[in-house]
């Protein structure tokens, strides 16, 4: 290609394009501001320098996506890209993104998503770098990024007429190799390797068989799921529903959790279906929920962990178990029985993914409804899902008619229960989220709350140790500071605090709560019920209502 066909762009830094744990989320609206989405972009290729290298780009399918697919080829075909893989129609679930970057040996991907966040025209969009590994790209690459987006001068681009995204095939933009392929395919071939379909099949259909309900919240995975449920497992249509992707998933929050998966809750409650699940906007998120049974993420990775021997990708053993900081210690228990090493990480995949790299990790999860393994970088709502109806299906070998209270209850006896909830508080003022974690790290810099006892309405709580989370790497050796203030009891229960970056304006505080027993009596009782106490201590040491001005959370999961 000439340089003679490379526009120069003159262009100013816009201030705030610092991407997070999951790459840079804003409203649409401030990504369609002009040079808004092509600063970012050349900030990126200024950054990992991409001449000759191979990308893979596509998305969650929301709204503005297409528009900034075909900016990318332009910027891409002007900075020295050789070739791009893109998803037909600028698709691709960020679990397939993943793998395609690692099947076909790309050297990245740019990947157009804000995960759970609603979309359309008046919500999210967000553009995340990931790096060849498959995985989000780690915090020196977009700490440099953000360094370049803070004084770009110029962006670079090729004119030219769109790229049909429709069509599946190769082609080529001003010499830029473009390869569109079928999003779901090597997705499908992937779980398949992993997974013994053969034996969910003959349980789906055999005399225990249960019905299946998986609802897609008009996200990424909806032809991905009718991919797996319909056409290769040969269930029938209803076994799917809210499985077309839409521009703004359908004016819904596309969150598998109890507040925003309602519709799955709703329909699995009605038809007292036996395993329902769900999974987010663009497919890296998951829930499961049957009638009467709903499985916390961090029940869920504990449990994968402990069947992990009936699935066949598992044959050969577990190498390392892992969950991020705020999740319950459920899947510790596992890992100590099975002998396997463990790792409490930051919040954000990225750190799962070294240990992944070298060698060190199987399993992990998120208590925010995120789990997987090593077959990608990626978490992965799809896996999860298959993973729990291969799990059922070789439980019911032994004992037909075994359902998921059955194999948490099972659980919970051998490895005693970690009552876990987490309540959000979105969109809150940051000056007062600043105040209130700046209130806190005092508390804990001069330990004024160890030892002090605080009553409730389900016996006392004693506050045993105060700290900040910090993490050192233990691959690369790189520390992430101030990853949450965490408050433990003398009865092992604990409460963490923390700011999150995933939201694309004001401040989200989370607060975690976890209380651990071994009391059979307690197994069955409602989450709500066996947190009550600490929840009521935790807002009285935090004092969040008076900081935050909330009387409740906007999301309890």
């Amino acid at each position: 290609m000439s340089k003679a066909n490379v526009k120069v762009v003159s262009t100013k830094p816009y201030e705030g394009q610092k991407p997070g744990t999951s790459g840079l989320r804003k409203r649409v609206k401030i990504f369609q501001q002009e040079h808004y989405t092509e600063n970012f972009v050349q900030a990126i290729f200024d950054s990992v320098k991409p001449e000759g290298f191979t990308l893979v780009v596509g998305g969650d399918g929301r709204f503005f996506s297409k528009p900034a697919v075909q900016k990318i080829i332009a910027i891409a075909a002007a900075n020295g890209v050789k070739k791009l893989i893109i998803g037909k129609d600028g698709i691709f679930s960020t679990p397939a993104a993943s793998n395609i970057i690692r099947k076909y040996k790309a050297n990245g991907g740019i990947l157009l998503t804000a995960s759970h966040n609603p979309g359309g025209p008046d919500n999210d969009f967000g553009i995340k770098y990931n790096v060849s590994n498959g995985g989000p790209a780690p915090e020196n690459i977009t700490d440099k990024i953000y360094e370049k987006t803070k004084s770009i001068s110029e962006y670079k681009l090729v004119e030219g007429p769109e790229v049909d995204l429709s069509k599946i095939g190769s082609t080529e933009f001003a010499g830029l190799a473009i390869d569109i392929i079928d999003p779901v395919k090597d997705y499908l071939e992937l779980l398949e390797s992993i997974f013994d379909f053969g034996l969910i099949k003959s349980f789906l259909h055999g005399p225990s068989g249960q019905k299946v309900l998986f609802d897609g919240l008009h996200g990424v995975t909806g032809p991905y799921a009718r991919a797996i449920f319909v056409d290769t497992l040969g269930l029938p249509e209803s076994s799917v529903q809210n499985c077309v992707a839409l521009p703004d998933f359908g004016g819904g929050h596309p969150d598998p959790n109890l507040t925003y998966a309602h519709s799955l809750v709703e329909a699995v409650e009605k038809g007292q279906i036996p395993f329902g699940a769900a999974s987010d906007g663009d497919g890296d998120r998951n829930m499961i929920y049957g009638a009467g049974a709903f499985v916390t993420p961090s029940d869920s990775v504990a449990v994968i962990a402990d069947w992990a021997h009936v699935i066949p990708y598992f044959k050969g053993g577990l190498k390392g178990l892992a969950r991020s900081m705020p999740t319950s210690g459920a899947i510790d228990y596992v890992a100590k029985a099975k002998n396997v090493e463990f790792f409490e990480v930051p919040t954000g995949w990225k750190f799962f993914g070294n240990l992944m790299d070298a060698g060190r990790l199987s399993i992990c999860g998120e208590e925010s409804f995120g789990t997987g393994s090593d077959h990608i970088r990626e978490k992965d709502g799809l896996w999860a899902v298959v993973a729990w109806l291969n799990i059922l299906a070789a439980a019911n070998q032994d004992k037909p008619g075994t359902g998921i209270k059955d194999i948490l209850l099972a659980h919970y006896k051998k490895y005693g229960r970690s009552f876990f909830s987490r309540y959000d508080y979105e969109e809150v003022s940051s000056d007062a989220a600043h105040k209130m974690v700046s209130a806190l790290d005092a508390a804990i810099k001069d330990q004024s709350l160890i030892n002090q006892t605080f009553d409730s309405a389900t016996g006392e709580f004693a506050v045993a140790q105060a700290f900040v989370f910090d993490y050192t790497d233990p691959i690369d050796g790189s520390v992430s500071r101030n990853q949450g203030q965490v408050l433990r009891f003398a009865d092992g229960s604990r409460v963490v605090f923390r700011l999150s970056g995933t939201g694309s304006q004001g401040a989200t505080v989370r607060l975690y709560v976890e209380r651990y027993t071994t009391d059979p009596s307690q197994f069955e009782k409602d989450t709500a019920e066996g947190l009550k106490g600490l929840i009521e201590v935790a807002l009285r040491i935090s004092k969040l209502k008076e900081f935050l001005g909330r009387d409740k959370p906007t999301v309890i999961t």
